[in-house]
């Protein structure tokens, strides 16, 4: 005998519906729109800058990255710090069959071994602020040198976080001074208008910025022209720590910041961003105080690019403010070291030699040490150099036989 079995209809549950409705809901589109907030946060990631985003709880910073994520082509990897041990940053040991032979190799988590397997992505540090001090500590390493554990992150993995203010985390710390000085701080606000555009279906597309390959050698030079060029005329702006807790655990000056403000300046003029992202990024990466000094002295700087200059020198002028002479042969010289032949570095003393002629040579004695220490062994001394020669030959830069 056969038996037939007939297959009943399944009845809809009872969140069918509500979870069509969800889906609906999840629904949305972008179109362009100006966010200097945004272009500030791709900018200092495509920079390859560590960011920190400051906001109140609930106002999109988690969103804000995975719509990042998505703009990058890149895997996103949250980390609720918060909720982890030190240990799970700096590894758990493992130990082998003869830890005094092979040692004892600390083990990283399963996010850092898919980002390492992947070779890029987007990591993302969520509630920083609420993290103990403990926490914070093994954290340094991840963000400085890229290690969990005994494994290195590749270069290409980007890293953010974001961070409640320490009134409104839960169990929120102030972040320890040398967490803080690792990071480009970043605040994270919502626009009233924006939201209410969201709540209809539509929220802003995120641009990213695009370096031009054809500037940036220009834009290397000019970044370094100019942050060299403000330190050399405010020192004391190198290294500042503040004295009270919460700044500490923001932005200040110090090289390591320094060196993060010259690569977002050279990214920023390799992309053509905007200035106020820019001004963002590198007030985020000095603090308020120094990068308000900095903006004002790159608003008057105006720099020529240094590659059309060395291109043909005899049509440079040299400019007539001190600090702009000062910045620009800074520039000069590491335009010639950032591509050097004999051609160009002899063309780099044409333009030092301007400032003999102008009756400044003290302007351009560090860029022609900095210049004479380039030169090939082979190459003859040119003639722009003879204005230099008492100096060279005191610092050792070139022999007293030449």
């Amino acid at each position: 005998m056969s038996t037939t079995i007939r297959s009943a209809s399944v009845a809809p549950g009872p969140l069918e519906a509500a979870d069509e409705l969800n889906r609906r809901l999840r629904t949305t589109r972008t179109e362009p729109a100006l966010s200097p907030q945004l272009e500030a946060l791709a900018l200092a990631v495509t920079a390859n800058q560590p960011v920190l985003l400051w906001g109140e709880p609930g106002i999109g910073k988690s969103a804000g990255m995975e719509q990042l994520a998505a703009g990058l082509g890149l895997e996103l990897e949250t980390v609720i710090a918060s909720v982890h041990e030190p240990s799970d940053f700096a590894g758990l040991p493992v130990v082998g069959d003869d830890p005094a032979v092979t040692g004892v190799p600390m083990a990283p988590p399963d996010w850092a071994v898919r980002l390492a397997r992947t070779g890029q992505g987007l990591l993302f540090f969520d509630e920083l602020s609420s993290a103990p001090p403990a926490v914070q500590a093994a954290l340094l390493r991840v963000v400085l040198e890229r290690r969990v554990g005994s494994l290195r992150l590749p270069e290409a993995v980007r890293v953010v976080a974001a961070a409640n203010p320490p009134s409104s985390a839960a169990d929120g710390w102030h972040l320890s001074p040398p967490l803080a000085n690792r990071f480009v701080h970043l605040p994270w606000t919502h626009d009233p208008r924006t939201v209410a555009r969201g709540m209809a279906g539509t929220w802003p597309a995120l641009g990213v910025p695009v370096v031009d390959p054809a500037r940036v050698p220009g834009a290397a030079a000019r970044a370094r022209g100019a942050v060299s060029g403000f330190l050399t005329a405010r020192p004391g702006l190198v290294h500042h720590m503040p004295a009270d807790a919460e700044s500490r655990g923001r932005a200040w000056p110090s090289p390591r910041t320094w060196d993060m403000a010259l690569r977002l300046l050279a990214t920023g003029y390799a992309a053509g961003a905007g200035r106020e992202a820019v001004a963002s990024v590198l007030t985020g990466a000095v603090g308020d105080g120094a990068g308000i000094e900095l903006l004002s002295y790159l608003e008057h700087l105006d720099l020529p690019d240094p590659d059309r200059v060395l291109a043909d020198p005899d049509a440079f002028a040299l400019p007539g403010r001190g600090d702009r002479q000062l910045a620009f042969l800074i520039a000069v010289v590491a335009a010639v070291q950032g591509d050097l032949t004999r051609e160009r570095w002899e063309a780099g003393w044409a333009v030092l030699a301007k400032a003999v002629d102008a009756g400044v040579p003290d302007v351009a004695a560090r860029a022609a040490v900095d210049l004479a220490a380039m030169r090939n062994l082979d190459w003859p001394v040119p003639p722009g150099i003879d204005g230099f020669l008492d100096l060279l030959r005191q610092s050792g830069a070139l022999p007293r036989g030449d």
